[in-house]
């Protein structure tokens, strides 16, 4: 198993980020570009890739006090898939922690370049959505 792990830095404060990143049911407004699509039902989420890619995740929780949210993709190419991100402080502003364990490891040459553009669009569509 292969664990990738990346993080980005957000010009907003931590409780601001987490109310956004808490609400898994929109990742398709939060990672808009990457992201054309999603719907939940339960604790299933389907989301679709601007690719075309379509993914079904199981949310395996949503932690407020380490505003933390944990998914696993539960069909695809992978036979072990766990992910999490974090929000946590840096600053004035906040810093977005993805960790994902994934095998085969092989899949990590297609997974880590889909976690970079969703950290970017993440970044990008919170800080566009700042009161001017």
């Amino acid at each position: 198993m292969v664990t990738i792990l990346r993080d980005v830095s957000v010009n907003l404060p931590i409780a601001d980020v987490w109310e956004r990143l808490r609400q898994v049911g929109q990742a398709h407004e939060l990672f808009a570009g990457v992201l054309v699509d999603g719907r939940i039902d339960g604790d299933l989420r389907t989301v679709t890739f601007a690719n075309g890619m379509v993914v079904t995740e199981q949310i395996v929780g949503v932690d407020e006090p380490s505003m933390r949210v944990a998914y696993s993709v539960v069909d695809g190419p992978f036979t072990r898939h766990a992910a999490s991100m974090q929000v946590v402080a840096d600053g004035q502003g906040s810093r977005v922690v993805w960790f994902s364990d994934i095998k085969p490891d092989a899949l990590a040459d297609m997974v880590t370049p889909l976690m970079e553009a969703g950290l970017a669009a993440l970044k990008r569509n919170l800080e566009g959505a700042q009161p001017d």
